[in-house]
């Protein structure tokens, strides 16, 4: 908004849009100046609207923190399943598929816009508001841990993995791929193509050492032991 300016100046909104304006506003604001540093006369400025009208449509400030977690998580959660519905669940080359999934997790659903304002609130304001984030941990993290522990079930099922909990499976795995770009998420950073390459890549090759179907084979007695019996 520019200086001097009142929301009476600008074009008149639709509804939705003004909605949307003051949550995307909201976000930002929460994102820069923490939840006990924001205000509704800050959030309403950015978003080129009246503070009555940030009341009208959302109350007060928690309420509208709440509002922002609940359409980030949303928008979250379409990127999130819009690229597990791209999960290999018929590999040819079982390595290479999972990697080419962990880059496209972390590039479409980690690294983006909505992902890094997500975790920003998250890793501020968790600790200190946990009650803000009770939605968020329902509709977030439970969604996509259950919906990828379903995929690696059917690929354990097909016999291209040794699993005993899809559940443990599926959050390893997210925990693995994106292990090597928490140095930059913690700085504020985006990690580049190559890292989310590699930390994809690195992440994999541990998954598969634990999950492989290799470990099924190691519980079977050794050659040499049944000659012997």
């Amino acid at each position: 908004m520019k200086s001097g300016a009142s929301p009476d100046t600008f074009p008149p909104r639709s509804h939705e849009a003004k909605r949307i304006s003051v949550v995307e506003a909201a976000a930002s604001v929460f994102c820069r100046e923490g939840f006990a540093g924001a205000n509704i006369d800050l959030i309403a400025a950015e978003a080129g609207v009246s503070r009555q009208t940030v009341y009208n449509h959302h109350g007060d400030k928690e309420k509208l923190f709440i509002a922002v977690v609940r359409d980030l998580t949303e928008r979250c959660n379409a990127g999130i399943f819009a690229t597990i519905a791209t999960f290999p669940d018929q590999p040819g080359d079982l390595e290479a598929d999972l990697v080419g999934f962990a880059v496209r997790m972390n590039r479409n659903c980690i690294c983006n816009r909505d992902g890094r304002f997500l975790r920003k609130l998250i890793q501020a304001e968790g600790e200190r508001y946990p009650e803000l984030f009770a939605e968020w941990r329902e509709q977030g993290p439970g969604r996509t841990w259950s919906a990828l522990a379903a995929r690696f079930a059917r690929l354990a099922y097909a016999g291209h993995l040794s699993i005993d909990d899809p559940d443990v499976a599926a959050r390893q795995f997210l925990a693995l791929v994106n292990a090597e770009l928490q140095i930059s998420f913690m700085l504020g950073g985006t990690p580049t193509e190559e890292e989310v390459l590699q930390s994809a890549g690195n992440g994999v090759r541990t998954f598969l050492r634990a999950f492989g179907r290799h470990k099924a084979a190691s519980h079977a007695p050794r050659k040499s032991a049944l000659v012997g019996a």
